[in-house]
């Protein structure tokens, strides 16, 4: 007769938890770094277009939204534990590289913006492939070992890690700036990258020789790819998966716009603009933190009202983000989305969990994955923002943007220009 697998104690369980609590949170620390306290300055610093900055994450992310289900699926037949490691080693060696590039830049080694912005691009683009493994595979582990009424909580805990990864990440980034300058100026601006490589490759290190997972990979889940192919038309998971492109479009304007408004309104740049805008960004990050591991296990809402009261909060910091005009406000306006966000994503995330049945978590963490990563669309629409206010054909529409962005233009003179009247 066949032994059964042996079930991880409750103690295995917790410690399992943790460890892929850790991989997320290297994975959200490493991106905040480079999203708001590295890449826009860094930007500058080299003299690429600002438009640049949205372009790298654009493609990394598009290869994101394609990898992410085929990663889920893979969990399935090579376990959890492999697919999450693969991600992890893929996310250390794009920092690697893009920290190389751009210090090689930074050092004068190559010239020219557009072979620089090429490399930089490759090696994000990395990430995308391999390094969206880790989330659904971490999603997955989490969905075969917890039941229906515990999902919801253990998945909001499993996301807060990316969170709290938010929160450390701005604070971390300007630390290591700081420590980096003390060998090289030049070096401080891309020291993050260096060091999480390092975490992120130790970390999936561990998880590949340490990470319990004693049952077979084809019994955690089971679907094939032609049992995957289509699940996305599932009626109970589709309006989950638009919800996520929703909120992803939203969430990443925002974020996307914050570091070159700040740097614009203030008159900021460089190390300056990494300090200026780090505050406002953990404040927002401990607001998601604060909604995902205090309100939602006291509040134990269900997840359509996750869903609706995160909405509402974005949309509200949307409207204080559009008229922020000192820092106060622009440190509200990151609380309300950090709020927003914690309360929305984990919503989702349980739902379409929920959703599926015990053999579809790979998949469907994969779909959510990627659906949460629509990012072509949310960095395009916010290059297009930084880039070309004048395509928008309303002339007082025009006006605002303009006025926004470049506030040091006399406001009769924008009048003049734009033929206002």
């Amino acid at each position: 007769m066949e032994t059964p697998p042996r079930q991880a104690s409750p103690p295995e369980r917790r410690g399992a938890f943790i460890l892929l609590f850790c991989c997320l949170f290297a994975v959200g620390a490493g991106n905040m770094m480079l999203t708001s306290t590295v890449l826009p300055p860094l930007t500058r610093e080299l003299g690429l277009p600002d438009w640049t900055a949205g372009a790298i994450f654009s493609l990394s992310a598009g290869v994101w939204v394609v990898t992410a289900p085929y990663w889920g699926n893979r969990s399935n037949s090579w376990g959890r534990r492999r697919v999450t490691a693969v991600g992890m080693f893929g996310f250390a060696v794009s920092m690697l590289l893009f920290g190389a590039v751009s210090l090689a830049a930074l050092l004068g080694w190559m010239s020219g913006w557009v072979l620089i912005f090429v490399l930089l691009l490759t090696a994000r683009t990395l990430f995308g492939v391999f390094g969206s493994a880790t989330n659904p595979a971490a999603q997955a582990y989490v969905a075969d070992r917890t039941s229906r009424e515990e999902r919801t909580d253990e998945i909001a805990t499993l996301t807060s890690g990316f969170t709290l990864g938010q929160v450390a990440g701005p604070a971390a980034a300007g630390v290591l700036m700081g420590l980096g300058g003390l060998l090289s100026p030049t070096f401080g601006l891309v020291a993050p990258t260096f060091v999480i490589c390092i975490v992120a490759a130790v970390i999936g290190w561990i998880v590949l020789t340490k990470l319990p997972e004693h049952r077979p990979p084809k019994q955690d889940a089971g679907l094939g790819r032609s049992g995957a192919k289509g699940l996305w038309r599932d009626p109970a998971i589709l309006p989950y998966l638009i919800y996520a492109v929703g909120l992803s479009l939203v969430t990443g304007v925002l974020s996307q716009t914050f570091p070159y408004v700040i740097m614009d309104r203030m008159h900021v740049e460089g190390t300056a603009a990494a300090q200026a805008t780090a505050p406002p960004m953990t404040i927002g990050a401990m607001a998601t933190l604060i909604a995902q591991l205090v309100l939602i296990p006291r509040l134990k809402l269900p997840v359509r009202s996750l869903m609706t009261y995160g909405a509402i909060m974005l949309a509200i910091a949307s409207v204080f983000m559009v008229w922020a005009e000192d820092f106060a406000l622009f440190a509200f306006s990151q609380m309300l989305i950090g709020f927003g966000q914690g309360l929305a994503r984990p919503g989702f995330s349980a739902g379409g969990s929920l959703a599926a049945t015990q053999e579809q978590q790979g998949d469907v963490a994969g779909l959510i994955t990627a659906a949460e990563k629509q990012s072509p669309s949310r960095r395009i629409t916010a290059s297009f923002l930084l880039i070309s206010p004048r395509l928008l054909n309303q002339p007082r529409v025009k006006l605002i943007f303009y006025y926004r962005f470049y506030p040091d233009v006399h406001p009769g003179t924008l009048k003049s220009r734009l033929r206002f009247g």
